[in-house]
């Protein structure tokens, strides 16, 4: 059954220009400022709504009040209350349903990525036996799942290295390139956790031509442990991480709603001898994605 949220009796009790959201009373923008509030209105809207739904007040699948329910509650314009929805869709947690209304959505799973543990993480298990290194992974890491929580999805594909490709390995453009396509999402989800494009210099990769098939994924021990089979250590990774609006079809893997933003991680693997091995570009939902940095600072001398 659909829960929707109500307006309880005791708001007709309350001074003028108060009005009540569950027990927590919120003040009109006509109201002016508030000690203590100063939030515009659409964001002390989408505040409110938001605390209800984290509390449990309103859980999943709960009907949200109308456009005009809202503008009564808070004596305020249809601007402001299309706003505070942008806001909340933005953030994940509503979305409309064609004739229906809005909606509180149903958590999404969550990716944690802490990449200055993630990267040493991997590089630990690269030299492990298969049986150690199948038992786990990075997707797994990110997420806390098990392996058997998650469905996997890899295209491989030979492609000419466009310039920008091209600058980032210092090769010619035109190089031929190893380029995969990944997309691992929980079972319990139809859409993946993120999708990944990797690229790695078609010459160097076949040396083991394991690694040309895509049936062979996923990988035990993933890229590093790749690298590793082709006698190539990783000293260090550049990370390079942007947010911008996502492309049509990015929205629509993703299962994003609109205002949603994406991450677009880039990243750079750089083996001992200063030679770029692999480039990734990883795209990421904004509205479910979080990235970790820890940064080991050296003491002070005595």
């Amino acid at each position: 059954m659909t829960k929707t949220m109500h307006l309880p009796r005791e708001a007709c009790q309350l001074p003028p220009r108060e009005v009540c959201l569950g027990r927590r009373r919120l003040y009109g923008e006509r109201g002016g400022r508030v000690p203590g509030r100063e939030l515009p209105v659409s964001q002390r809207i989408a505040a409110d709504i938001r605390e209800a739904i984290e509390s449990g007040e309103l859980p999943p699948g709960s009907l949200l009040p109308s456009e005009r329910e809202l503008m009564e509650r808070y004596r305020t314009s249809k601007n402001t209350v299309g706003k505070a929805v942008s806001i909340l869709r933005a953030q994940g947690l509503v979305s409309s349903q064609v004739g229906r209304g809005l909606f509180v959505r149903t958590p999404r799973q969550r990716l944690r990525r802490h990449h200055s543990e993630r990267y040493q993480w991997e590089k630990n298990r690269a030299r492990l036996d298969a049986s150690e290194r199948r038992k786990t992974g990075a997707t797994e890491f990110d997420t806390g799942l098990d392996l058997s929580d998650l469905r996997f999805y890899a295209k491989y594909s030979v492609v000419d290295a466009s310039k920008e490709i091209a600058k980032r390995f210092s090769v010619p453009t035109g190089t031929r390139m190893l380029k995969r396509e990944y997309r691992t999402s929980s079972k319990s989800e139809t859409s993946p956790l993120n999708i990944a494009y990797s690229y790695l210099v078609y010459d160097t990769v076949a040396k083991n031509p394991d690694l040309l098939d895509e049936k062979n994924e996923p990988w035990p021990g993933g890229t590093q442990n790749q690298l590793y089979t082709l006698g190539i250590e990783l000293d260090r990774i550049v990370d390079e991480l942007t947010a911008r609006p996502p492309l049509p079809e990015e929205a629509k893997i993703l299962d994003l709603e609109p205002g949603v933003s994406v991450l677009v991680l880039h990243k750079t693997s750089i083996d001992t001898s200063d030679r770029v091995v692999e480039f990734s570009e990883v795209i990421l939902p904004g509205d479910r994605t979080e990235i970790v940095y820890t940064t080991k600072l050296a003491r002070w001398e005595s």
